[in-house]
């Protein structure tokens, strides 16, 4: 999955803007993943709602991880390669609503991801980040 990561990391430096997903002009997390199927796919596979900073943890709707496994191939958490999308909850007993790419798997772990006030970053995957995934998955094959 390099070709992910390499795509991935072309988005380095975009700035974080809430809802866009605009390589180079801005983004969000959802809009780092978008804007990666895009790349690889052509069209979404399905409209993307608005949705606000805090979306679903009113209801408490798994949202983000629903769409993902309609759209994504879910697979252990503990199998992590690099191009993996990596779905994390940020608070315990929370919705799951913060989404990275794996850039690097093993010993040293990596992923990138785009957040307020950074934008889109790589860094290492520590153990306060490792314990919120709450979901991995691959993106699908090709056809």
């Amino acid at each position: 999955m390099s070709q992910i990561v390499d795509l991935a990391r072309t988005w380095l430096g975009t700035p974080y803007i809430h809802q866009a997903s605009c390589k180079g002009a801005g983004c969000d997390c959802l809009g780092l993943v978008l804007g990666l199927w895009r790349e690889l796919y052509g069209a979404l596979p399905a409209p993307v709602p608005a949705y606000t900073p805090d979306w679903s943890e009113v209801s408490g709707e798994e949202r983000l991880w629903q769409a993902a496994i309609t759209h994504l191939v879910e697979k252990p958490i503990a199998d992590a390669v690099p191009g993996d999308v990596i779905l994390f909850r940020m608070r315990s007993g929370a919705v799951a609503k913060h989404i990275g790419i794996q850039t690097v798997a093993g010993a040293a772990p990596r992923f990138l991801h785009a957040y307020t006030g950074q934008g889109v970053t790589e860094g290492a995957l520590t153990s306060p980040w490792a314990r919120r995934i709450a979901a991995r998955f691959a993106f699908p094959e090709r056809t």
